[in-house]
C-alpha cells in the first residue's frame, strides 16, 4: 500500500480467511487490512463484523486486546492490518468466527463503511495484496480503478513448500516425538485457544506446580494437582489434572521447563478458583500428549494486570489475586514469624509501597522474597525504586494490606510504560505529596472509580435483619448513626510493639517482648481495640473499633486515655468517653460471619469514619428524595 495512498480495506481478505483458517505464518501471512464494523462489548471481550468492502465475517478480540479499545486505538469503523489469526466454526451454526491473535490498527474511525461499487472504487488506488518480505512467495493483486466491480477475489494458496527441518525429519524418522509435534504441526498461541477449537498444540513453560492432594466427595476419593502454563506471548492458563492423569504427569511436568501439549480439553474458566488471567481453563486426562520440548528455551514476557491502589478495596477476602506496581516508600528487617499449622518459623518483610492515586498499602513479603529481594530493596530504598509485583493476596488485616504467596514474582525498576509514568509522577511531585495509607480509609474505593460514605448507604435493620450477611466474603456499606454507648469497662487497648504495632507481652525481668521483631523493647505502647454501640431510626448495632478510627471518635490516643484513668481519675475518664456519644458520624463498615463457642456472629467492623457534612448530607437526601419523585 502507498504510503500517499488513503488507506483503504483488502478486497477479497474474508474469503481468503475462510480458506486458510489456520496460515503457516512461517511462511508470512499476506497483507490482510479489514474494517472494523459494529464493535460491541461481548461479557469481559468485545466482537466486530470485519469488512473487506465485499463481505464480512463476525470476529472475536481476545481480552488480551480489550484495553486497546478501552485507550482509543482500536475503534468502530476503524482499520486494521491481520498479522495473525485462526478462523473457527461456530456451535450449531454453519457460519465461521474469526480470532485474531495478532494484528496492528491502520488508521483510527473512517467517516463511514467502505462498500464495493463503481463510484467508490473510482476513489481508491490500486491495492495490492503482498506476502511478507521473508516469504519466498509473492502473490500480488491489483485491482483497477476504472472498472466495474469484480467478482470476489479468492487468494489461492500456492502448493506447500516443505521447510529444510521438514524434509529432514521425514528422512530421520527417529527424530524425538517433541520435535516431530513442533515440525508437522503448527503451534498455537494460548489466546487462540477456545473450547470449540479442534486439535491444536500448545509449547509453553511450566511457570507455577502445585502438589498433589487427594480430595474426598460424593463420588469418591481422589487426586488432583494444577499446574499454570505460560507461552511465548506472555499468555498464562492454568491446566487441571484428575486421578490417573494426574498421576501419570505430575512427574513429568517441572518447574521451568518447556513442553509441546496437545489433546487437552478447555472449557469456561471457574471465577470462583481463579489464578491466572484467561478466559479459559484446560483440563488434561490421561490421553493428553505432553512431551518436553528438548532445547527449547524462551523465557515468557510477563503479563501485567496491574490494579490501582486505591482500588483494591473489592478484592478483599477474594480469591482472585491482584498486579501492583509502586514506588517503595520504606522496607522493615526480616521478622521471624511462627506458623501456627506446622509451628515453623518463617522469615517475613513488609514493605510500603505507593502509586500515583497517593495512597500506600503495606505488602507483606514471605520466605526467600523477604530474605533476596527484600534484602535488595532494603539497599536501595533511599533510591525510591519502582516495583511490579504479580498475584499478591489481599486482606483486610490493618485494614487492606497485600502479601506475597508461592507464585508471587517481584521485578525491581521494570522496564514497563507504567513504571515510566509512574517515576515521572514521582519525581516531579510525588515526592512532596502527602500519602495517605489505603488501609485506613479501607472500603473506600472500588473498581471503575471512588466510593464514598453516600454510596451503598443502608440502615442498621438492613444489616441486623440479615444474620447471613457476610457469609461467603465480606459486605460493605455506608451507615450514618449516632454513638449512643462506649461500655467503660471493656478491654479497650493492647499492648504494642512500637515499631510493628503488634502485640507484646511482658519479658521476663524487664521490658515487653515482640514475637515479630524478635526483640525486647523497654517501653510499648496502647493501641485502640474496642466496641462501640451505635443508634439510627432502625434500631442499633455493635461496631468493632480499630486504633486510628478509635483516636478520631474519642478524641485523643489510647495513652492519653489511660493516663487520664490514672493521673485524673475515673470521673474524668467516663467524663471523656460520655462526651463522645450523642455524636452522629458516618461510617463505612465491613460485615463478616465469625464462629464462637460453635456459633456464627456477625460482625461488624468500622474501616472508615468522618464526621458528618450537613451540606453534603442534605443534597445527598435530595437526590434519594428525587429519585422516589421519578419512580
Amino acid at each position: 500500500m502507498e504510503a500517499d495512498a488513503a488507506p483503504s480495506v483488502t478486497p477479497g481478505a474474508v474469503a481468503f480467511i475462510l480458506e486458510n483458517p489456520s496460515p503457516n505464518t512461517d511462511a508470512g501471512v499476506p497483507e490482510i487490512v479489514l474494517q472494523v464494523v459494529d464493535l460491541k462489548p461481548i461479557g469481559s471481550r468485545f466482537s466486530f463484523m470485519a469488512n473487506d468492502g465485499e463481505a464480512k465475517i463476525k470476529t472475536m478480540l481476545p481480552t488480551q486486546f480489550v484495553p486497546e479499545v478501552r485507550s482509543g486505538n482500536f475503534q468502530n469503523l476503524g482499520l486494521i492490518r491481520v498479522l495473525d489469526y485462526t478462523c473457527n466454526t461456530i456451535p450449531n451454526q454453519t457460519e465461521k468466527a474469526l480470532i485474531l491473535t495478532k494484528f496492528e490498527v491502520v488508521s483510527k474511525a473512517l467517516d463511514s463503511e467502505i462498500k464495493s461499487g463503481a463510484d467508490k472504487q473510482e476513489e481508491k488506488p490500486a491495492i495490492v495484496l503482498k506476502p511478507k518480505e521473508e516469504s519466498p512467495e509473492s502473490v500480488v493483486l491489483s485491482k483497477p480503478t476504472n472498472a466495474p466491480p469484480p467478482a470476489p477475489v479468492v487468494l489461492k494458496p500456492k502448493q506447500e513448500v516443505k521447510s529444510a527441518s521438514q524434509i529432514v525429519n521425514e528422512q530421520r524418522r527417529n527424530a524425538a516425538p517433541a520435535a516431530r509435534l513442533a515440525m508437522t504441526r503448527r503451534v498455537h498461541p494460548l489466546i487462540a485457544l477456545n473450547p470449540y477449537q479442534g486439535n491444536w498444540v500448545i509449547k509453553v513453560r511450566v511457570t507455577s506446580k502445585g502438589n498433589l492432594r487427594t480430595y474426598r466427595n460424593a463420588r469418591g476419593e481422589g487426586c488432583v494437582f494444577n499446574v499454570e502454563l505460560t507461552d511465548e506471548d506472555g499468555t498464562q492458563i492454568q491446566a487441571t489434572m484428575f486421578n490417573e492423569a494426574a498421576k501419570k504427569f505430575y512427574p513429568m511436568f517441572e518447574l521451568g521447563k518447556v513442553y509441546y501439549i496437545s489433546k487437552g480439553s478447555l472449557r469456561i474458566a471457574n471465577k470462583q478458583f481463579k489464578t491466572v488471567h484467561n478466559d479459559y481453563e484446560m483440563t488434561l486426562n490421561e490421553n493428553a500428549v505432553v512431551e518436553e520440548a528438548e532445547g527449547e528455551i524462551f523465557i515468557p514476557q510477563i503479563q501485567y494486570n496491574f490494579v490501582k491502589i486505591d482500588q483494591l478495596g473489592p478484592y478483599v477476602g477474594g480469591r482472585e489475586l491482584v498486579d501492583v506496581i509502586g514506588v517503595v516508600q520504606s522496607v522493615s528487617p526480616t521478622l521471624s514469624v511462627r506458623r501456627k499449622i506446622d509451628n515453623e518459623t518463617i522469615p517475613k518483610r513488609d514493605i510500603v509501597v505507593a502509586d500515583d492515586s497517593s495512597k500506600t498499602v503495606t505488602i507483606s513479603l514471605w520466605n526467600d522474597l523477604a530474605t533476596t529481594t527484600g534484602q535488595e530493596l532494603l539497599d536501595m530504598v533511599d533510591s525510591a525504586p519502582i516495583i511490579a509485583i504479580k498475584s499478591l493476596k489481599v486482606s483486610d488485616f490493618q485494614g487492606l494490606s497485600l502479601s506475597t504467596v508461592g507464585k508471587s514474582t517481584i521485578v525491581v525498576n521494570p522496564d514497563l510504560p507504567e513504571a515510566e509514568k509512574l517515576r515521572a509522577w514521582y519525581d516531579s511531585e510525588g515526592k512532596g505529596t502527602s500519602m495517605a495509607s489505603v488501609g485506613s480509609d479501607m472500603g473506600a474505593t472500588r473498581a471503575g472509580g471512588a466510593r464514598s460514605m453516600y454510596s451503598d448507604r443502608v440502615f442498621l435493620s438492613h444489616i441486623t435483619s440479615d444474620p447471613n450477611l457476610g457469609q461467603d466474603k465480606p459486605v460493605f456499606f455506608s451507615l450514618n448513626a449516632y454513638i449512643s454507648l462506649i461500655k467503660p469497662d471493656q478491654t479497650m487497648w493492647y499492648r504494642a510493639c512500637k515499631t510493628c504495632n503488634k502485640k507484646v507481652t511482658e519479658a521476663v525481668g524487664s521490658g515487653y517482648w515482640c514475637e515479630g521483631c524478635q526483640k525486647n523493647d523497654a517501653e510499648c505502647s496502647l493501641r485502640y481495640i474496642m466496641v462501640i454501640k451505635v443508634s439510627d431510626p432502625t434500631g442499633e448495632a455493635w461496631l468493632s473499633l480499630f486504633n486510628d478510627q478509635a483516636e478520631r471518635i474519642v478524641g485523643c490516643s489510647a495513652d492519653e486515655l489511660d493516663r487520664i484513668r490514672k493521673e485524673e481519675g475515673d470521673d474524668c475518664y467516663l467524663l471523656k468517653l460520655k462526651e463522645a456519644t450523642w455524636v452522629p458520624h458516618l461510617f463505612r463498615v465491613s460485615v463478616t460471619q465469625n464462629e464462637y463457642m460453635n456459633e456464627k456472629r456477625q460482625r461488624i467492623t468500622v474501616r472508615s469514619e468522618a464526621p458528618v457534612d450537613h451540606a453534603a448530607e442534605a443534597k445527598y437526601m435530595l437526590e434519594e428524595i428525587s429519585k422516589l419523585t421519578a419512580c
